[in-house]
């Protein structure tokens, strides 16, 4: 399995951080590269659109998820 690695981007002026294993952050920078953005972007729409209670590594994880299965929300 994976181990978890701790990574950091700024969303709106605010630094954050987030935990992923290396598939789902490969999956990620695959995702920004196909919608032709950055991975930062990426990660601040889905930000925008998880709910508040929801932390933001899970809300990549199911964003990984949803696109692998061809539900993706974006």
């Amino acid at each position: 399995m994976s181990p978890v690695e701790k990574r950091s981007v700024t969303i709106r002026g605010h630094r954050t951080s987030y935990s992923l294993e290396k598939p789902f952050y490969d999956d990620l920078v695959a995702i920004a590269a196909a919608r032709n953005m950055t991975l930062a972007a990426l990660v601040a729409d889905i930000d925008e659109t998880r709910p508040r209670d929801a932390n933001l590594s899970s809300a990549l994880r199911l964003y990984v998820l949803d696109w692998a299965k061809g539900n993706a929300r974006f």
